[in-house]
């Protein structure tokens, strides 16, 4: 009674109901419900790459392939950009996620090849695509976070690029498994017209590539996690045209030809194996038109290509017949890219052999929480939250961890969006909010309150759902105002957060806004906290003078982060906004010999103190959380004796880490036989956060100081030792034992890849060398023209770098800045000169301080 592609009956009012794409869309949301309690059934996986490698165009083939596009228009509608800005600069912003429903042929994949612990050939696949601009990896992190698998795109082209590494490395340390495909096949066949031998040889350098990252990255945990071609792990696609193809579809193709097993096809198309015609023969070595790759993959795809673009007809349907596929008449009228595309598409569509891939290659929730629960988890590994993690369990008390907050209908309003690791989240149930702040046993940051509703994502739209099982993406409604941008939702009295997430970048450069009419005040206010919320990267802060401080990650994020305060967060009232300033960190080079003291202003109490640097290695290892206040203190005291040389006794006796509980400054207790210090500790960490946040050469942040207490005499009466007496005094001691440790300023450091063809490369040079930047390395990209240019460059000088570089080089050098490091600044801030009288100045200034740096015996007293 049902037409043989709908195997299901749909309900009635939804059979009739095309969607405004113009296609039909092959699945429901009740369905869709269906298969969401069976874990092993679902894969959540996000596609990362470089900026403009094709990632979100190759998302439309998938979209298309579950009808909610239509297939003539995947690759050029772009789904998952949904903002305009997005669709109008071509590139993607937000990470979007979608939510596709697949059932898997039995002539594609016979039952022995089906993934272990699959139930049923139908599948859910929630997608989400990510950014690929160095400036927007926020949003990468906040989606790996919530998936298990990654598809990563690279360029057939212009291979492994800056950002690949970066999002790859990501995706490691998240124990994720990598999915790669090359992309953008089509441009090797029209534009460039390679040689088949150029083509297989590119491959195998983007594949290696790719494997060198990931050996480099790995978890021991994991086990093997490179992608071999002929293990079916990496394809091959072109996502403009929406075809693509992996070397198992092919070995199916050519198994039976051959009379020999699919798995023993595939190892031959791939690596050294030559198959020579004449003889009828397979051998090692041989002419490298006898490629197996290049005769047998490449060849048909490239005759094809042939055809349609010299309008052959007769040939084009004489190879169609003898691949049995069937195209309608009006297809066939087509000329040129557009008959390509629809054969391609009819031959080879990019959805089976990705999802194929994903389906076959990438983890269910069900194995990957297994060795993602330890990671993801702060409380013990046997409590009941994480062995429901681990095992996956709908029963289990509620784990959700929300990744990012998604702009709903209503202005001003925030859908939740997150991924269930344990148990089933339901609208109207009482939760326990945790933000990232909660700690366990304490009350802030926790919020219990109920959830309104619950939502599945799809593209631009979202669908109301009862409730969502485990292994499941999704949004809840009505929580926005208790989450800042991310935290742990759970219904166990228990349940300990899990881990916040960790961003490859920092936001360095930083504006100053202000309303032109002051009565816009409040809107501005109000904006900026929703501004905080949307996107994961932003610091919003005030100053001292009460300015308003915007910071992001680079020029391009800054620009569309203050567009959307503008015109979404403030309906349009006008701003100023300052020129970006950048943000520096105060740090000590040499250890004193003499110690510094304070006294109470009662005069009771003193504290003697001194300061040194932690070294690049230790401070490096403490900013990416490799070291932390939660390790066990003795193996973390184990590791500072033997690797930096500290004494024992006081590397099992750090205090505390500042600022904000895990920067990278530390406070040692060296004393000896002091009684009573406990009753002290809580007054002289408080001073020492307050210090660590504003040093004393500008109130910058201060970074790599270590400063250890030598002796404290104190009051015999506790009342006259609290924080009043104790705080102040532990200020003015630490900023007196920088002032004389030699300080120095550090500031942010861009590394910058710029591609160009090398007629570009004096200007580059020459547009480094004014902002004092500096090339460390170039290298010829191999069968291309162009050079790949490696430089350092301060972010102080970056604004408007692109512009320039591009006026430089007629508009042919490509640049790309991430944050790399932290280097010291030259010259004394101390002593008069243009660091003093020009950069302190300028930001003493600006924060509303004295312009001159307050002399050492403001805060040193005699004894």
């Amino acid at each position: 009674a049902h037409s043989p592609e709908r195997p299901w009956p749909l309900a009635s009012h939804q059979a009739s109901s095309h969607n405004k794409f113009g296609a039909m869309v092959n699945f429901t949301i009740p369905q869709l419900r269906a298969i969401m309690d069976k874990p092993k059934q679902i894969r959540n996986m996000s596609v990362i790459a470089h900026v403009d490698h094709g990632k979100s165009t190759l998302t439309d083939s998938l979209v298309a392939a579950a009808g909610i596009i239509s297939m003539a228009s995947a690759g050029d509608q772009r789904l998952t950009d949904t903002r305009a800005d997005e669709a109008e600069r071509g590139i993607t912003i937000k990470s979007t996620g979608i939510s596709l429903y697949n059932e898997i042929d039995p002539e594609e994949i016979s039952d022995e090849r089906m993934p272990k612990d699959s139930e049923s050939r139908e599948f859910i696949i929630n997608l989400i695509d990510s950014p690929g601009h160095v400036d927007f990896s926020a949003e990468v992190t906040a989606a790996l976070r919530i998936t298990d698998g990654a598809l990563v795109v690279v360029d057939c082209i212009e291979g492994v690029s800056v950002q690949t590494e970066t999002v790859l490395r990501q995706a490691l340390a998240e124990r994720i498994k990598p999915v790669v495909t090359i992309n953008k096949l089509d441009r090797g066949f029209l534009e460039l017209k390679l040689d088949w031998e150029t083509f297989y040889t590119n491959f195998v350098k983007h594949v290696e590539n790719v494997n060198v990252v990931i050996a480099t990255y790995r978890d021991e945990a994991m086990g093997d996690l490179q992608v071999y071609p002929e293990k079916g792990t990496v394809g091959f696609s072109a996502g403009l045209h929406g075809w693509a193809f992996t070397l198992p579809q092919f070995s199916r193709m050519y198994a039976k030809k051959f009379g020999v097993s699919e798995d023993k096809m595939c190892e031959r198309l791939w690596g050294e194996n030559y198959f020579n015609p004449a003889e009828k023969k397979w051998t090692k070595t041989g002419d490298t038109d006898f490629r197996a790759f290049n005769m047998f993959v490449l060849d048909p795809i490239g005759k094809i290509v042939a055809a349609c673009m010299n309008e052959q007809m007769d040939k084009l349907q004489k190879m169609l017949t003898s691949l049995n596929i069937k195209m309608k008449k009006e297809d066939l009228e087509l000329q040129g890219k557009a008959l390509l595309k629809r054969t391609m598409q009819n031959w080879l569509p990019a959805h089976k052999a990705l999802l194929e891939m994903m389906i076959l290659n990438l983890p269910s929730p069900h194995m990957a929480q297994k060795y993602r629960a330890e990671l993801l988890y702060t409380g013990p590994v046997d409590d009941a939250c994480c062995m429901g993690m681990r095992n996956c369990d709908p029963k289990a008390p509620l784990m959700l961890y929300v990744s990012k907050m998604v702009p709903g209908a209503d202005k001003g309003r925030f859908i939740a969006f997150g991924r269930v690791f344990s148990g089933t989240v339901q609208a109207g149930v009482k939760v326990r909010i945790m933000g990232p702040n909660y700690e366990k046993g304490k009350k802030d940051d926790l919020n219990v309150k109920s959830i309104q509703r619950v939502v599945l994502f799809m593209g631009r739209r979202q669908d109301p759902v009862e409730d969502v099982p485990v292994g499941n993406t999704c949004g809840m409604v009505g929580i926005d105002q208790f989450l800042v941008k991310t935290g742990t939702i759970s219904t166990d009295e228990n349940a300990y957060p899990m881990k916040d997430m960790k961003f490859s970048v920092s936001p360095v450069v930083r504006c100053a806004v202000e309303p032109k009419n002051p009565q816009d005040l409040p809107k501005l206010v109000e904006g900026l906290k929703r501004l905080a919320k949307s996107d994961p990267m932003v610091v919003i802060s005030i100053e001292e003078s009460g300015e308003h401080i915007v910071a992001g990650a680079g020029e391009l994020h800054m620009e569309i982060c203050l567009k959307d305060l503008q015109d979404d967060y403030m309906n349009g009232a006008p701003l100023k906004i300052s020129d970006p300033v950048v943000s520096y960190r105060e740090t000590v080079e040499a250890e004193t010999d003499q110690e510094c003291m304070s006294k109470s202003p009662n005069k009771h109490n003193r504290l003697y103190f001194k300061a040194g640097p932690l070294g690049e290695d230790l401070t490096n290892k403490i900013d990416g959380g490799e070291i932390t206040p939660r390790d066990d203190i003795k193996i973390r005291g184990r590791l500072l004796a033997d690797e930096y040389g500290w004494d024992v006794d006081i590397a099992r006796k750090i205090w505390a880490f500042g600022p904000d509980i895990v920067g990278p400054n530390l406070m040692v207790d060296g004393t000896k036989a002091v009684q009573y210090l406990n009753e002290m500790k809580d007054s002289i960490v408080a001073g020492f956060n307050w210090v660590t946040k504003e040093g004393v050469i500008c109130e910058e942040n201060m970074r790599g100081i270590c400063f250890s207490i030598l002796d404290v005499t104190m009051h015999a009466d506790a009342i006259h030792r609290g924080g009043g007496q104790i705080i102040p005094t532990a200020r003015r001691v630490m900023y007196a034992a920088e002032m004389i440790s030699s300080p120095k300023l550090m500031e942010p450091m861009f590394l910058v890849e710029v591609q160009c063809p090398e007629q570009a490369m004096g200007g580059i040079y020459s547009c480094l060398n004014r902002r004092r930047g500096h090339v460390f390395e170039e290298n010829q990209r191999p069968g291309t023209p162009l050079y790949n240019v490696k430089a350092y460059l301060p972010v102080a000088e970056s604004f408007g770098f692109d512009s320039d570089l591009r006026a430089q080089t007629a508009g042919q050098a490509f640049p790309q800045c991430v944050f790399d490091h932290w280097q010291l600044v030259q010259g004394d801030p101390l002593a008069e000169g243009k660091l003093r009288d020009e950069v302190i100045a300028a930001i003493r200034k600006r924060k509303g301080l004295a312009i001159e740096i307050p002399p050492l015996d403001r805060y040193k007293d005699k004894l």
